[in-house]
């Protein structure tokens, strides 16, 4: 060869990285329908919704159906990877690892779970199991802290478990979503179901009118912000179109399950209101999204939705179910719109709202699913009877969800600005036997903690602030004298710093930060107080911003218990 003649690099035969095995993509086709025939199901929202039919399949997603997905929706593995990661239900498996046993028990260690002996539990179900056949982890809530300890055996919830009741549903396996009972759309109408939403299609009920109905009524966002609900559809009906319309059922906050317990009942109630708040913003399309701990009630929404469809009462494709796949952080809108999207759920950074730039980056309405539920329920029974429900000042009913030492645990509806003591004794047959009433959380783990001797403030929005805590979405968890609150904190603060999206600094460091400090014999309370003033002032989301709130709680109204265990120096 001579000197001067240059080399010829050989062209590579494929492309970089792993290649596309032959017959995964037939196989995923298969599994997902083929998107050479269906183009939509390339769409990037549909992401989620293929990884959770792939893991349906398998039971996790193996890392060559992932590459099959890449090719299939035309886009990077990396993003098919991000997104996969994300969310705590989706188990990735690469190439040189082990899949997981057929059967996984996944061990609620949420607050009202571990003052049920869940810690104790999850120990004996770990030592008493082949790994090889079974798979024992923790998770978080799973919105039935009422008959805590919870386990999940597959989608089946084993309620006030034990290691013989869970080994018996493993022993038989009852792996599928718990069976559930609710009023079918016949029995619904019989009693004047979707009339509402008939007089609004119809003009018999006009936009204006309804409104004003529900101002009167004081009906407010029952998921936690308390946003005033007709505002709520102002703001949106004042943006240009299309506009959607999306119900947050992804209720995570710990010790909370009031939405849960009217989906599994009425479910029509509430796709009657979820419906006129669509009538009332004129939505190009309604999405409903569902938390994955709640695998009974899809399949509850989806025959009920189907009962609509054929019966004529809502257009075919109108209302879109959609999954989570276990991420607390998709509960905010912003969030939630992003994992509507098939993004990681990270909240995005306001203005503009969601009202003005929300699903697909139009105008989007959020409501909750008990707001909606009240709209039929308001309408027919009369603004004034609504709102005359409460007690102490306040306008309304609350559905509270009520967890921990008390002998009646469960969901109550009650009157809004009721007191603590007046909840536990009326509605709850009083504390548990042999507990006294210590302290308790108005709501959930973010809403901070509250001593017995204010016991006697009205619960509702806007009457806690004062005290450093909010009602949020009337999540009440009950301490007694036989818990111990350095232990209550740590557990709270643990479940942030796992939900954490990782997004902001302040909450991603400041939660894993303070809980070390939590863990330590002597608690650096001037670090706690700086550490929580940073994590409140700039952290993006709520997350973050309410995730100091048990310390704070703890070092402004239990300081005498605190330096009773030497977590903080006395006087």
């Amino acid at each position: 060869m001579r000197t001067d003649e240059k080399k010829v690099k050989p062209r590579r035969a494929s492309p970089r990285g792993r290649q596309l095995e032959p017959s995964a993509l037939s196989e995923l086709r298969d599994l997902i329908g083929d998107e050479r025939v269906d183009s939509s199901l390339r769409h990037r929202d549909r992401l989620i919704e293929h990884l959770h039919v792939m893991q349906d399949a398998d039971g996790y997603l193996p890392m060559p159906r992932l590459r099959a997905l890449a090719t299939f929706m035309n886009l990077p593995m990396a993003v098919i990877y991000e997104t996969a990661t994300f969310y705590a239900h989706f188990d990735v498996i690469h190439d040189e690892q082990t899949p997981p046993p057929d059967i996984t028990l996944r061990v609620c260690d949420s607050l009202s779970c571990q003052l049920a002996g869940a810690g104790a539990l999850h120990e004996a179900l770990a030592d008493g199991t082949d790994p090889s056949q079974v798979r024992v982890v923790r998770a978080p809530c799973m919105g039935r802290c009422d008959t805590a300890p919870v386990v999940a055996v597959g989608q089946h919830h084993v309620c006030n478990a034990t290691a013989q009741t869970v080994g018996a549903a493993v022993e038989q396996k009852q792996v599928q979503p718990d069976e559930i009972h609710w009023q079918k759309l016949a029995d619904y109408r019989s009693v004047g179901g979707y009339q509402l939403l008939a007089d609004c299609h119809e003009g018999r009920v006009s936009i204006e009118s309804l409104m004003q109905e529900l101002e009167h009524a004081s009906l407010r966002g029952l998921g936690g912000a308390g946003f005033p609900t007709f505002r709520k559809w102002q703001a949106v009906r004042a943006e240009a179109g299309p506009r959607y319309a999306v119900i947050n059922a992804d209720e995570g906050e710990p010790g909370t399950f009031k939405d849960r317990y009217y989906l599994e009942r009425e479910p029509h109630v509430f796709l009657e209101g979820a419906l006129v708040s669509a009538w009332a913003v004129e939505a190009k399309a309604l999405y409903i999204y569902l938390r994955d701990e709640y695998p009974g009630l899809l399949g509850v929404l989806k025959d009920a939705v189907a009962e609509l469809e054929a019966a004529g009462i809502v257009e075919p494709g109108f209302v879109i179910l959609r999954r989570g796949a276990g991420a607390y952080i998709c509960g905010e809108e912003s969030a939630l719109i992003e994992s509507l999207e098939g993004k990681p759920g990270k909240p995005r950074h306001r203005p503009p709202f969601v009202a003005q730039k929300g699903l697909f980056n139009q105008p989007t309405l959020v409501n909750n699913v008990e707001t909606v539920y009240w709209i039929p329920r308001i309408h027919a029974q009369g603004a004034d009877w609504f709102a005359n429900q409460g007690r102490h000042g306040r306008r309304g009913l609350r559905s509270f969800s009520v967890s921990g030492r008390v002998a009646r645990p469960g969901v109550h509806l009650a009157p809004a600005g009721i007191t603590l003591n007046e909840l536990i004794e009326e509605y709850c047959d009083g504390m548990a036997e042999g507990h006294r009433l210590l302290a308790y959380l108005p709501g959930g783990a973010s809403g901070g903690i509250l001593p017995a001797s204010k016991a006697g403030i009205p619960l509702d929005f806007d009457t806690l602030q004062e005290h450093g805590c909010f009602i949020g979405s009337a999540a009440v968890i009950v301490l007694s004298d036989q818990d111990d609150l350095a232990a209550v904190a740590r557990n709270l603060l643990s479940f942030f710093a796992d939900e954490s999206c990782g997004q902001c600094t302040p909450c991603r460091v400041g939660t894993e930060k303070m809980l070390t400090l939590l863990e330590r014999d002597t608690w650096d309370e001037r670090t706690l107080q700086q550490l929580a003033r940073v994590m409140a002032d700039a952290s993006i989301c709520g997350l973050g911003q309410a995730a100091p709130n048990p310390v704070l709680s703890l070092l402004r109204d239990f300081r005498s218990e605190l330096a009773s265990s030497n977590l903080i120096a006395k006087g």
